[in-house]
C-alpha cells in the first residue's frame, strides 16, 4: 500500500514562498511520474504540475507557470513543490498524487489512483 503524506503549508503573505513536501512509502517511487494538484474553495480540484519518474521533465498549469517549481528525491522517495511570488488565488488545499501506472505521465486526475491527505496554503493580500 502506498502512502503519500504532504507537508509545508501554511499562511503566507502575497508575494511570499513556501516549498511543499510529499513524502512517499513504497519502493517503487522512481517508477512513476507524479502530479500535484490542488482545490480551492467551492471550486472543483485541478492540476497544478506533474514530473515523470526521473525528475528531468516537468509541466504545469498556466496559472503557475514561471512561479512553482516541482523537483524530486529518489533516494529520500520525495516530491517536492517550490512555490514563489504567491498570489492569493493560490490559497487552496495542496495534494500530491500517483497515478495508477508506472511511467505514465499524465495530467488527467483519474488516472491517479494514490492521493495524500493535502496541505492547506492560505495567501494574504
Amino acid at each position: 500500500q502506498v502512502q503519500l503524506v504532504e507537508s509545508g503549508g501554511g499562511l503566507v503573505q502575497a508575494g511570499a514562498s513556501l516549498r511543499l513536501s510529499c513524502a512517499a512509502s513504497g519502493r517503487t517511487f522512481s517508477s512513476y511520474a507524479m502530479g500535484w494538484f490542488r482545490q480551492a474553495p467551492g471550486k472543483e480540484r485541478e492540476f497544478v504540475g506533474r514530473i515523470n519518474p526521473s525528475g528531468g521533465v516537468t509541466d504545469y498549469a498556466d496559472s503557475v507557470k514561471g512561479r512553482f517549481s516541482i523537483s524530486r528525491d529518489n533516494a529520500k522517495n520525495t516530491l517536492y513543490l517550490q512555490m514563489n511570488s504567491l498570489k492569493p488565488e493560490d490559497t487552496a488545499v495542496y495534494y500530491c498524487a500517483r497515478p495508477t501506472r508506472d511511467y505514465y505521465y499524465t495530467r488527467d486526475q483519474r488516472e491517479y489512483d494514490y492521493w495524500g491527505q493535502g496541505t492547506q496554503v492560505t495567501v494574504s493580500s
